[in-house]
């Protein structure tokens, strides 16, 4: 239910954490979404060129398989988006029905456009477009965000941070079910053939770049979206491909060795190690989704994105569970590759380019570690992780807010805050203005009790849900509900709204929510 800010209880931290820095959409942001654009084309065109190329040699089953690969993820993703497509349009169109309901001229021109619009959307999808479509869009509204003037400019960055999720999510999808068997394909062809085609090199390094890019960019866009976590820079998404870039490839070399010589074997490695990374998943208990349902599907999806790479799910130290899957990870690799070293057709490649395979498997995973090993010592958002701290603070300390300006300024949209308790809306200073920096381990001393002054930075929007932890969605990226909520407060009020989300462990304040968003 947004609420003025007085009467809201925001609650203002004062000399404890300074707000994040406004954030304004950059040149080198639209450069990157071309890139991903670019690296979208050429991974489904090369597909389909090289499907087209086997079709022509009269080699039906590579083209069945290589073509299978591409139209199954892709008509699984492309009605995804069309249901959210469908849910966002669907209600603005009955909001703008219900406003154009006393004039019938101007209830015929939005039916109109609604009509366009829907064909529109329609045809993008039907021909399996509606990647490229929400690249360009959020092209679109970065570069509004830009020229707007400061209130639009703050509405059109936050439309283009909901559309940046949703394609990350989307494409996140498409590549682990479309890229990453593709992958895995054409290089036991290229194996099975004892050589490499220009083609079908040009398709597995199209799959390959995909992954990594993907995994990267939608680490880069959840830690933007969340005013809780340090942006990941650009110099660290760049490394952080290159981490998974030369994993993912000695992983997929290693299943391509294997399946080249046991077929039947491979499929059960692969079944085996799936079930076995859901479960593992499933048993940390994530809280990414929704619902129970949805969420279960979700650790399905990351039980295939382990089959490959490490995908971080779960709040806390993951330094360990990272180590143990690569621990596990690179024993099967060695396995798999041995197994093929022992086993392989000696007719058909010698022993010298064996072990040149062996030795690509062993140094392209150890490039991959050397990659993380940089990312995390030099370039991750927090800072050096493996160094120790005074403290054990693993996280940058913010600066102190500037002295006279209020901590809790509301300077990028939407901002999330803490639970506000009753004490602290009946105007106890002394405890309100006390409390433990976002990003500091010891505690602070609370400065001098101050009087409370008017707010009047705007709605507060209060939901009735704990806030979800990283590296989770927010709800309100997930929710679109929630989305649509805050971009009309965002649109309607001169002042950003803010976001309250309910405290855990506090049931007594539950009844405050009755009228919820």
């Amino acid at each position: 239910s947004p609420e003025g800010g007085e009467s809201g209880g925001a609650g203002g931290r004062r000399g404890c954490s300074a707000a994040p820095p406004a954030r304004r959409y950059r040149l080198r942001d639209g450069c990157w979404v071309l890139c991903a654009l670019l690296v979208c084309f050429a991974d489904g065109a090369s597909d389909l060129w090289l499907a087209a190329q086997y079709y022509v040699r009269g080699q039906r089953w590579w083209f069945g398989l290589t073509l299978l690969f591409v139209l199954l993820p892709s008509l699984v993703v492309q009605l995804l988006s069309f249901r959210w497509a469908v849910y966002d349009w669907g209600a603005a169109s009955t909001k703008d029905s219900a406003g154009a309901s006393t004039k019938d001229s101007a209830r015929g021109a939005r039916g109109c456009c609604r009509l366009c619009a829907w064909l529109l959307q329609g045809l993008i999808h039907l021909l399996q477009l509606g990647q490229v479509w929400r690249y360009l869009r959020t092209l679109y509204l970065g570069l509004q965000s830009r020229w707007q003037a400061e209130h639009r400019r703050r509405h059109f960055y936050w439309r283009m941070m909901f559309e940046s999720a949703d394609i990350s999510m989307l494409r996140l999808l498409e590549t682990f079910l479309k890229s990453a068997p593709q992958l895995v394909l054409q290089l036991s062809i290229m194996v099975q053939q004892n050589s490499i085609e220009p083609l079908q090199g040009l398709s597995a390094s199209a799959s390959l770049l995909s992954l990594a890019w993907m995994i990267a960019s939608y680490q880069k866009v959840l830690r933007d979206s969340r005013e809780d976590k340090m942006p990941m820079s650009y110099k660290g998404a760049v490394v952080q491909i290159l981490w998974h870039l030369f994993t993912i490839a000695a992983r997929a070399i290693a299943f391509a060795l294997f399946a080249s010589v046991f077929q039947l074997y491979f499929g059960i490695f692969i079944v085996t190690h799936w079930c076995i990374m859901t479960f593992w998943i499933i048993q940390g208990e994530t809280d990414f989704c929704m619902s129970k349902w949805e969420e279960i599907i979700y650790n399905m999806v990351v039980g295939i994105i382990y089959i490959f790479c490490w995908f971080n799910v779960k709040e806390g130290r993951s330094r360990y569970r990272m180590c143990i899957y690569y621990v596990i990870t690179l024993s099967e690799n060695a396995a798999l590759t041995v197994l093929w070293f022992l086993y392989y057709d000696r007719k058909t490649t010698s022993d010298f380019h064996a072990l040149i395979l062996v030795c690509v498997v062993s140094s392209s995973f150890a490039l991959g570690i050397f990659f993380m090993f940089i990312y995390y010592c030099l370039l991750h958002p927090n800072g050096p992780i493996f160094t120790p701290r005074a403290g054990g603070c693993i996280f940058r300390q913010r600066p102190p807010p500037a002295p006279g300006s209020p901590a809790d300024a509301v300077t990028s949209p939407p901002r999330s805050l803490p639970r506000t308790t009753g004490g602290e809306r009946d105007g106890a200073a002394g405890e309100r203005d006390s409390c433990v920096p976002v990003f500091q381990v010891r505690p602070c001393a609370p400065p001098a009790p101050a009087a409370r002054a008017p707010r009047t930075e705007g709605p507060v929007i209060r939901i009735d849900l704990p806030r979800k932890k990283y590296p989770a969605w927010d709800a309100h990226f997930i929710d679109r509900r929630l989305r649509k909520t805050i971009l009309a407060l965002e649109y309607a009020s001169p002042t950003t709204p803010r976001l309250q989300y309910r405290t855990p462990g506090a049931p007594q304040e539950v009844l405050e929510y009755e009228t919820t968003v």
